[in-house]
């Protein structure tokens, strides 16, 4: 069976209502989209790190109970793993406020390569993909999938509450996009990388010359599917989500589902029809309203029998 890769940061998010928290729950589009992909019973390798804490232990427990293979995490011992702190803003449609706690060893990421066959699907993106010592370790797994024709899914944007200089990693940027046969970004991501441009102005400007498919999400959860001078969109969802992170997490969740059920190869990519498309992005889209409650990040247990199922 294929197995899918996810490359990312491994973070524990804590919401706030006032001054108190109110849940925690284990963070990033990369690493939950791979939770939920685990629990529908298909081979998801993590590749991250954290620390030898009890905030690590909450994380690799959660994984364990997915079902996600946590070989290719870096349990370091020198650190703090990763915690955000997240106050929603008053403005529904403002990006929360987020402070962003932990420590790292001087040699970090020293992950052990998962085994990568053709046609595997590798999920990356976030702060690894491009800050240094990480980038460089993790662009020479993602530069070997490349070698080994397996499908690069690129996430680009950063953890919210991040600030990076973006002259300073566009290089970065655009290499990832080179090797990539599918983006997926948010108007949060685009305003940090390209500020004032549109998801469509962005496929058009910077990325559809190195990769021709961008699937984009809007502020109102509205899609748009760019692919070699087509698009495809779906209108805002009739009740705003209320997990936003959720939501994004289970979108990219259900693209990778929906190849591996159309048995679409990374060859296969270039040649897409807009119908086929079409049905990656329903799926996609069914995939987030499952995933869009705040009760969870990812699928429900009766959903994921179902994906089973069908994947069979």
């Amino acid at each position: 069976m294929r197995k899918i890769i996810a490359i990312g940061e491994c973070v524990l998010d804590t919401i706030f209502s006032g001054s108190q928290p109110a849940r925690a729950f284990v963070g990033g589009r990369i690493v939950n989209a791979a939770a939920s992909l685990a629990s529908a019973g298909l081979p998801v390798t993590v590749v991250s790190e954290c620390a030898c804490d009890s905030i690590g232990d909450i994380i690799i427990n959660f994984l364990k109970s997915k079902q996600v293979d946590i070989r290719s995490i870096d349990r370091y011992t020198d650190g703090t793993t990763a915690l955000s702190a997240i106050f929603p803003n008053d403005d529904p449609d403002a990006a929360p406020r987020i402070v962003n706690y932990g420590s790292y060893p001087p040699d970090r990421f020293d992950v052990v390569w998962p085994r990568i066959d053709q046609d595997d699907i590798i999920i990356f993106g976030s702060l690894y993909s491009v800050e240094e010592p990480q980038r460089q370790r993790l662009f020479e797994l993602v530069t070997h999938a490349v070698e080994r024709k397996a499908i690069i899914i690129y996430l680009p944007g950063f953890q919210h509450g991040i600030s990076v200089r973006i002259t300073h990693v566009m290089p970065a940027i655009l290499e990832n996009l080179e090797i990539s046969n599918i983006v997926i970004t948010h108007d949060q991501d685009i305003q940090q990388i390209f500020p004032g441009e549109t998801g469509l102005q962005a496929y058009h400007n910077h990325v559809e010359f190195y990769c021709h498919n961008l699937l984009h999400v809007s502020r109102d959860f509205s899609t748009a599917l760019f692919h070699k001078g087509a698009v495809l969109s779906s209108d805002a969802p009739e009740v705003r989500p209320l997990n936003p992170l959720g939501w994004q997490a289970g979108l990219t969740a259900g693209v990778i589902s929906a190849i591996l059920r159309e048995g679409l190869t990374r060859d296969d990519l270039e040649a897409v029809s807009s119908k086929q498309w079409q049905l990656i992005l329903d799926e996609a889209l069914r995939w987030a309203a499952e995933c869009s409650q705040p009760a969870s990040n990812c699928i429900s247990n009766a959903f994921a029998t179902q994906i089973a199922s069908s994947l069979k």
